[in-house]
């Protein structure tokens, strides 16, 4: 009883201010973190490694929240709406922030009015492997075979309009191979089909590869990034096999374009002391996920250079939804 004398003289106060109950019951201290996808992948993960240690940082309750649907974008237009005193921060990846915006007419949010850049916490490369039955061991065997075996240019990615979708077809373009990808729903069915040999070769990121690799089941060709992994240091870069190709991909915070700069700041710099935590960044390397410890600026500053990097590759590709 008492507790509801409590909320019923706040929200008359609230009334009194000219500020709305609903609104001031957002303002309740708990930072919201949403995440685009359902529980049990690697944003989630990713979220949840953060969140459980950010509270402590902070002094205050943390939370994550699942928004799906739609690759994502109901949860962005979730976020772009909050209110000026919610705290919430969308962990959001390229296909939102980058390919979205460039291949639907409208996602309903604009990546760069609507948000603004607090940290990146972990990025990830991609690679190439090939089932059991595919006959080559290295890169420059397959692009050959594929040449002289055009019928099995089917290249097995996690889903159209991805981040692998379209390194794919940056290799294919880099190797003069013409291939035709085939979208997936999810790693799982990919990798099923890919041990089944139902799809000769498939591109995703490294660490949802790794797994089937160290059981024996699928080979991993080479990998992205500009130096070997430390998760594969066995697995040759793209330009180490032959082909000048180097790309990531990220995990990365943002807040609504409201959110005064003061709370941003606190919460970037929270989100960076847990980032520096040496549990935290040995459980993100379990994960196959390089940690990253990085502000507002370095993060606005390296999201601004992926899309210069990735909006020629996405407009190229001719791709509609």
């Amino acid at each position: 009883m008492l507790n509801r004398r409590i909320a019923l003289a706040a929200a008359a106060a609230a009334l009194a201010l000219g500020v709305s109950a609903p609104a001031l019951a957002q303002a309740d201290g708990t930072l919201r973190l949403i995440v685009p996808y359902a529980p049990g992948g690697s944003s989630d993960r990713v979220a949840r490694i953060v969140g459980d240690r950010l509270g402590a940082k902070l002094g205050q309750t943390v939370v994550v929240e699942n928004k799906t649907g739609a690759g994502g974008r109901l949860a962005a237009q979730q976020v772009k709406t909050s209110l000026a005193n919610q705290n919430v921060l969308l962990l959001a990846n390229p296909a939102i922030m980058v390919v979205a915006p460039l291949v639907f007419k409208d996602v309903g949010y604009d990546p760069e009015a609507d948000f603004q850049p607090v940290s990146i916490v972990s990025d990830y490369e991609f690679g190439l492997a090939v089932g059991s039955a595919v006959p080559v061991k290295e890169l420059s065997h397959l692009l050959a075979w594929l040449r002289s075996n055009p019928a099995q240019a089917n290249f097995g990615v996690p889903a159209t309009g991805s981040l692998p979708h379209f390194f794919a077809l940056m290799v294919s373009d880099k190797a003069k191979v013409k291939g035709q990808v085939v979208g997936y729903r999810g790693s799982g069915p990919l990798m099923t089909d890919l041990i089944g040999g139902q799809v000769p070769v498939a591109f995703d990121t490294l660490d949802s590869l790794l797994p089937q690799a160290e059981a024996g089941k699928i080979r991993i060709l080479a990998a992205s990034g500009a130096r070997r992994s430390s998760f594969a240091p066995g697995v040759p870069t793209f330009r180490e096999a032959g082909l000048d190709l180097a790309a990531n991909g990220w995990n990365t915070f943002f807040a609504p374009k409201g959110m005064p700069k003061a709370q941003v700041d606190k919460l970037a710099q929270a989100i960076q002391a847990v980032m520096r935590d040496p549990d935290t960044q040995k459980l993100f390397k379990d994960s196959k996920l390089s940690p990253v410890v990085s502000s507002p600026a370095q993060t606005a500053a390296a999201v601004k250079a992926y899309r210069a990097q990735w909006a020629p590759v996405v407009r190229q590709s001719g791709y509609q939804p």
